[in-house]
């Protein structure tokens, strides 16, 4: 199973040092990508900004966009922008999207909540389209410039309940996910029934499926760093819920890190993504310790 390592984006402080010390740890280390997701209304640095920045800083790891919240955005502006970022990375861009969840996010954006699903799917095969060479409209230009990957990144989809993943096997490469409690039969359901999704749509080919959790090591009270960073993040979606989620969140030592990764892999995901809570990169350092030694 492979790890990757996201951007502590969300993470109070976050700066310009941050950006340059985690990404060349993560390029250095043990692992397989570096990410960093999407959110409009919160403190965090914009995405594909912050992605371009880890490709030109990294020169092995892929560069996993996760995820753009697809529906909000100018199809032709965002296959511009992760068309780009392919070309500057050498072609090592992997693509989550999704609708996300937050509609102040929406409102924010210009955008509206509705049809955000269908959206969602016309928005792909729109990608795919300009990829290809098509153009935005009838007798324009195609937008340039043509990804490394022949016909456009990988693109994993962000779905979790049985009809968005009915969907997303209709056009996904695979699924990303998140375990928020790194439960094991979370895990191993959600890679069942991504399985199950793509043999009903007569895929030949398995998904890729990746799953993650938040995660903090090495800042002296990775506990309760980890439970301010988890209650912050989800405070939007209601004060008791993100309190109590945060009192649940499980990886703040190396045991718990490591039997999350063990169960992740005999769940038979395909990459873990760990997600840190905090800036500090003796962290990222702590990361690397333990999956050098898986």
């Amino acid at each position: 199973m492979d790890v990757g390592v996201a951007l502590p984006t969300m993470a109070p402080d976050y700066g310009r040092a941050t950006t340059l010390e985690w990404a060349r740890r993560i390029d250095a280390g043990p692992f397989s990508s570096i990410s960093c997701g999407e959110r409009i209304t919160f403190r965090n640095q914009e995405m594909m900004v912050l992605n371009a920045a880890a490709a030109a800083l990294t020169e092995r790891v892929r560069i996993f966009v996760n995820l753009v919240v697809l529906p909000f955005h100018p199809i032709p502006v965002i296959a511009k922008q992760l068309a780009t970022l392919d070309v500057l990375s050498g072609g090592r861009v992997t693509v989550g999207v999704g609708v996300g969840g937050r509609e102040h996010d929406y409102r924010a954006a210009g955008s509206t909540f509705e049809r955000r699903h269908a959206r969602l799917d016309e928005g792909v095969a729109e990608l795919r389209r300009l990829w290809s060479g098509g153009a935005p409209f009838d007798g324009g230009d195609p937008v340039g410039p043509v990804p490394v990957q022949h016909g456009g990144p990988p693109i994993l989809a962000g779905a979790m309940g049985p009809k968005a993943l009915a969907r997303a096997a209709a056009w996904a490469d695979g699924i990303s996910g998140f375990a928020l409690t790194a439960d094991d039969d979370e895990m191993a359901a959600a890679v069942t029934a991504a399985h199950e999704a793509w043999d009903a749509a007569g895929r030949s080919e398995p998904p890729r499926v990746i799953s993650g959790c938040f995660a903090v090591l090495g800042t002296g009270d990775d506990q309760g760093v980890l439970q301010a960073f988890t209650y912050d993040y989800l405070a939007i979606f209601g004060v008791g819920l993100a309190r109590t989620l945060a009192d649940d969140a499980p990886v703040w030592n190396v045991d718990r890190l490591r039997r999350a990764l063990d169960e992740a892999e005999a769940a038979g995901v395909d990459e873990f993504i760990l997600v840190p809570g905090t800036i500090d990169p003796a962290c990222a350092d702590a990361f690397a310790e333990v999956v050098n030694s898986q």
